[in-house]
């Protein structure tokens, strides 16, 4: 029997490289780097799901989705939907130091679309493919 591609994407690990330590152990800033690696991927595929595949095309519609802005509004999002484990990986990202300054965001916005990449990370980390996919279609909402 042909498996779809959406549970594909589900029971599949595309990478064989697990993190050095358990991943609730993991600095939130580390899980942030990688969360960024994932949510990057995950809007490059969505905008090539689009007929208008022109590179600068591409580029304008990912921006949208990938700004610290944008991903703290996601952020705000998907609050009310978070468990009480995701909300605790969502407050160590927003409050972890990271050294660096967004350059088009202030502080705050920074700060919360570094918890935002923090949660990808971690839902990446311990294999969660469903809730990871879930919270990433909400993200696309821009209502």
């Amino acid at each position: 029997m042909e498996q779809e591609p959406e549970s594909f994407a589900l029971d599949f690990n595309l990478f064989s490289f697990p993190p050095a330590k358990d991943p609730k152990q993991l600095n939130p800033i580390v899980l942030a780097y990688i969360g960024d690696a994932i949510y990057e991927v995950f809007i490059r595929q969505y905008v090539i799901s689009h007929p208008n595949q022109r590179p600068n095309h591409l580029h304008r519609l990912s921006t949208q989705y990938v700004s610290a802005k944008a991903q703290a509004k996601a952020l705000q999002g998907w609050l009310p939907h978070l468990t009480e484990d995701e909300t605790d990986i969502v407050k160590r990202g927003r409050n972890a130091k990271s050294g660096t300054s967004a350059k088009n965001a202030d502080i705050l916005e920074y700060r919360h679309s570094t918890a935002f990449e923090c949660l990808i990370g971690y839902l990446y980390y311990t294999k969660q493919w469903e809730r990871l996919q879930y919270l990433l279609m909400l993200s696309l909402d821009k209502g």
